[in-house]
């Protein structure tokens, strides 16, 4: 998140309190589906409740070119009630070492969110999403841990043209590996553990003067070492390299927004029937209508395919790995968001899904008792200040 710029003379009229600022959210979702269970046990009885996030942030100006911003964040999605205990989501001291009315040049040092897609920066926060759910194939919250944040430097750049704005951000450290990367690689059941190496980030990011046509590049290398290994694996390594070209298109009433991905998997090391290298497929249409002020709606397509040579999943099931559908995943969304205030949300969407590729699984769970065709209701009600 970069940044703004702030006026030197009028932050000269103000003590360093002045420039405090602390805001929060709250979303509670009721999620309820016909086969499969997502973020509890959403197939059973009246639905899941188990979808909860809190967060709060805070900033402060110490001097003009210095800013210094944190969040809290407890979110619950399933699992235990313990996961739900406030982290820190991001904490960063923000030095801007150019502002003025041309460009703006910054270094972020800390927990930094990753620069990633349209919506990676602020998905947390319920009223900067288009739906309740974002495009799963993109914006996993299976391995949501992966992707949100890095522990390190991140330098921006921003310059203003006469053509329109253009933002550069990189960033380097070690990327968040918990336990929802160990259970989706299926590692989760051996003793050994991932722990975080070196990683770096990466995007390019245009958006015109009118503010209706936006396009982006974000690339990363996460990587982690597999730690404390007993047979039948050895420690291994493990490589994730996504590329995702976004484009967006902005009218007043209405937006187009596309995104797609290639992401590389690789685990080496481990041993043979472990170790492989293959890379995913991803991409979503999604069209936004806005009506009046208060009400939006949404259609969106989005595919999943974990392995380009292996789209069906066939291969994988004749390997013995699982079912050929927890490999790909189709999902059709219908989405309503209704804001009578500034500070509170209604939403409302469906999802009919064909294939589990994206579903998570929680530690008890077995992917071949999963059904391929599924369809899923939300409901959510978001609160800020």
């Amino acid at each position: 998140m970069l940044a703004l710029p702030v006026c030197s003379s009028a932050w000269a009229n103000e003590s360093v309190l002045d420039t405090l600022q602390v805001h929060g959210f709250l979303s509670q979702a009721l999620i309820i589906t016909d086969d499969n269970d997502f973020f509890g046990r959403s197939s059973e009885n009246a639905g899941s409740l188990e979808y909860t996030e809190i967060g709060v942030n805070a900033s402060i100006r110490p001097h003009r070119n210095v800013l210094v911003a944190a969040q809290v964040l407890s979110r619950r999605a399933g699992g235990e009630t313990s996961d739900a205990i406030p982290t820190l989501d991001y904490g960063v001291v923000d030095y801007q070492m150019v502002s003025n009315q041309q460009r703006t040049l910054g270094l972020q040092v800390g927990r930094f969110k990753n620069p990633f897609g349209i919506y990676n920066q602020t998905r947390d926060v319920a009223f900067t999403r288009p739906s309740i759910l974002l495009p799963q194939s993109i914006y996993f919250d299976r391995t949501r841990s992966l992707g949100m944040a890095g522990d390190g430097a991140s330098i921006y750049h921003e310059e203003r043209t006469q053509s329109g704005v253009f933002r550069f951000q990189a960033g380097v450290g070690k990327t968040r590996i918990e336990d929802d990367v160990d259970q989706a690689l299926g590692l989760k059941r051996f003793p050994g553990s991932l722990q975080a190496g070196s990683s770096a980030i990466g995007q390019i990011r245009y958006e015109d003067n009118g503010g209706h046509f936006l396009m982006a590049l974000s690339t990363a290398s996460a990587n982690a070492n597999y730690e404390d290994a007993q047979p039948p694996l050895n420690n291994g390594s493990f490589q994730f390299q996504p590329w995702v070209f976004s484009l967006q298109y902005n009218d007043e009433l209405w937006s187009l927004t596309s995104e797609y991905a290639l992401r590389t998997i690789e685990l080496d090391g481990f041993n043979p029937a472990i170790d492989q290298k293959k890379t995913g497929e991803s991409w979503y249409v999604q069209y936004t209508r806005r009506m009046d002020n208060d009400w939006q709606w949404l259609i969106r397509f989005d595919r999943l395919v974990n392995d380009r040579n292996d789209r069906s999943g066939t291969r994988y099931e004749q390997s013995g790995l699982g079912p050929a559908h927890s490999q790909f995943a189709d999902d059709i969304t219908f989405g309503v968001q209704w804001t009578p205030r500034p500070n509170l949300m209604l939403a409302g969407e469906y999802h009919h899904v064909d294939g589990t590729g994206w579903l998570p699984l929680h530690k008890d769970a077995d992917a071949s008792e999963t059904s391929r065709h599924w369809n899923m209701l939300l409901f959510q009600l978001s609160l800020r200040f």
